[in-house]
């Protein structure tokens, strides 16, 4: 099976489907993110039925983001320790086994949490294995971004389109038969990583190390720590909106129609700034609109202002959506820092930390909207995260100068390789 190499070049999303491999990659993580997607509207509505209780209901949701810091933690030193494709076709047969679980009639409901937990605490290491192993099936150069950003609108298609088929199958399907064809949809995704991908080696030594080892790797080198934070930190601010959705469209009298428009608004406007930077812009071009788009995008945040109606709220949250565009530059500079021994605890430390403080976000914005108008919260919000972005983009800048030109070519205004 052949693979991009770093000096080929890339045509757009086109090139990263030319790779069989990432074919097969592309469908498992289609599977995979659909199933969970459509395994929590079963679980939830499972539990509520058997419960009569919103909170227990509420709760299933959350245990999808709380295990995310400790599984990244403590798993993350095996994504480099064996094969890539042993770890991936493994967290997909734990899955399925317990969405398999989750689907036997009279399963108690304190049974059901426990295994959401599990399959949220192996997660982390799924994806932190199948994004470093992405620079093993593209080549860690341009493609390789490309292939990161199809993987993340897929993510985001999920939740334009898994609720609705979630929705869809719950009015043929009991929720135990919803939750049994996420099981089918795992053991689909461990067929085809096992048969349509490459047995690689395993990056690091193999040798046992401390679980935190790995954290202290990344976040104790001062590029790569600025570089995570990057990613982790805007989006706890960037949630904020989503998050309090629902309270907002009630102060301004929208309908249960109007707020499902809403939520749409921010996944549909990332997907299309993804499009836009993958197909339009040069690998030059995307890494200089980095710091430029990472610092506008919360800003858009400042129309709540006003308090604004329903056209208002659309474009604030489509255009903070368009600003992810920033983030395939980002990535290159990311896979560009960290050591190849290192990458798979580094991406797996990377999503963990993203999901957690998603939820850590979300949390928070409605502790304050509990206090101060929601307008106003979301305002602050975007205000707070700009300063946050332009702190870390100065601390980016430090750390380059202070590595010097040393090595792997010309450097842009970031201190960041430039290809």
């Amino acid at each position: 099976m052949a693979t991009v190499t770093p000096t080929a070049t890339p045509r757009g999303y086109r090139s990263v489907f030319r790779v069989r491999e990432f074919r097969a990659v592309f469908a498992a993580h289609l599977m995979s993110v659909l199933g969970v997607v459509v395994a929590e509207i079963a679980l939830t509505v499972l539990v509520y039925r058997a419960t009569g209780s919103p909170l227990m209901s509420a709760l299933t949701f959350a245990l999808g983001f709380l295990p995310y810091a400790l599984g990244g933690t403590l798993l993350s030193g095996i994504a480099d320790r064996y094969p890539a494709r042993r770890v991936l076709v493994g967290c997909d047969l734990v899955c399925a086994a317990c969405a398999a679980a989750m689907a036997v009639p009279g399963a108690p409901v304190a049974v059901l949490l426990v295994l959401r937990c599990a399959m949220a605490f192996v997660a982390p290491l799924f994806q932190g294995t199948r994004n470093a192993s992405l620079t093993d099936v593209l080549g860690p150069g341009e493609v390789f971004v490309l292939g990161r950003s199809l993987l993340r609108m897929v993510a985001q298609s999920a939740l334009l389109i898994g609720f609705g088929l979630g929705g869809l199958l719950l009015t043929v399907l009991a929720p135990r038969g919803a939750i049994a064809l996420t099981a089918a949809g795992f053991l689909a995704s461990a067929l085809l990583l096992r048969f349509g991908t490459l047995l690689r080696p395993a990056r690091g030594s193999g040798a046992r190390t401390s679980p935190l080892a790995g954290a202290r790797a990344v976040l104790g080198d001062r590029r790569l720590r600025a570089l995570t934070l990057l990613f982790w930190l805007p989006s706890l601010f960037l949630v904020v909106p989503e998050a309090l959705l629902a309270p907002y469209a009630a102060e301004i009298g929208a309908g249960t129609a109007v707020l499902g428009l809403l939520m749409c608004a921010m996944p549909v406007g990332t997907i299309a700034g993804e499009l836009w930077a993958g197909s339009a812009l040069t690998a030059r071009t995307r890494s200089r609109i980095v710091a430029p788009l990472a610092a506008v995008g919360p800003l858009a945040l400042l129309l709540y202002v006003v308090r604004p109606g329903v056209p208002g709220v659309l474009v604030a949250l489509a255009l903070a959506g368009l600003a992810h565009a920033h983030t395939l530059g980002l990535d290159q500079w990311y896979v560009d820092a960290v050591p190849e021994e290192l990458r798979g605890r580094a991406m797996t430390l990377l999503g963990a930390g993203l999901m957690t403080l998603q939820g850590v976000g979300m949390a928070l914005a409605g502790l304050a909207a509990e206090f101060l108008p929601v307008h106003g919260v979301v305002a602050g919000a975007g205000v707070v995260g700009t300063l946050v972005v332009l702190v870390l983009l100065a601390e980016l800048r430090a750390s380059g100068r202070s590595r010097g030109g040393a090595g792997g070519g010309p450097r842009d205004e970031t201190g960041v390789v430039t290809k």
